[in-house]
């Protein structure tokens, strides 16, 4: 037996005894009368940009509008005609250029403003923190109060990869001054979509 395995046999044969998870009811109590209004302001707060849209056209004018300097679009949703699709088989280090990426969201958590992404909407697990701009589509309906509604949602789901992704990355290491985009995305915009169809 190698070092590692002794190591590794070690470990699995001193864990802890299993404990039932804490009873968290008083805090699943927490809701909002407004669910969109709540995740809209939190995620205005810490950076991102919220935007209701009607359909997919609305989005493909929003990009080109507002990310105009920008040409190498690339996104998981293939309703989204005009930018370039992605194919999951590519290597991630040819994503180093994308400078916007959009992508499916599966909820989002008003009590945050964060959305939930896995492998099925984002594809390659580096798109959402490599590219320069993250746009997310999220239907309204979709939206929980809070983090304990969010994972009794995935707690039960059967996922390889999944993220909680709240506004552009940020940090405040360095004397406590607030820096947008410091390791990953500059900005994030989320399209707000009563239902997702694309128009004919």
């Amino acid at each position: 037996m190698s070092s590692r395995e002794k190591i590794l046999a070690a470990v699995k044969n001193n864990q802890p005894a299993l404990q039932l998870l804490p009873e968290l009811t008083a805090l699943a109590a927490i809701t909002y009368e407004n669910k969109f209004l709540q995740f809209s302001a939190v995620l205005t707060t810490i950076g991102g940009t919220v935007v209701e849209i009607k359909n997919t056209n609305d989005i493909i004018e929003y990009v080109k509008t507002n990310f105009s300097g920008n040409r190498n679009y690339i996104t998981t949703l293939p309703q989204l005609q005009g930018f370039k699709t992605l194919d999951e088989n590519l290597n991630p280090h040819t994503l180093e250029n994308i400078e916007v990426a959009i992508v499916n969201a599966q909820f989002g958590v008003a009590e945050n403003g964060s959305v939930w992404l896995t492998d099925d909407e984002i594809k390659i697990r580096a798109l959402p923190f490599i590219c320069e701009h993250l746009a997310v589509v999220l239907q309204k309906n979709d939206l929980v109060n809070n983090m304990q509604e969010a994972y009794n949602l995935i707690g039960e789901t059967q996922y390889d990869f999944g993220v909680f992704i709240a506004g552009p990355s940020k940090t405040a290491d360095i004397e406590q001054s607030l820096v947008l985009g410091a390791h990953g995305p500059k900005t994030m915009t989320v399209f707000v979509i009563q239902q997702f169809i694309t128009p004919q």
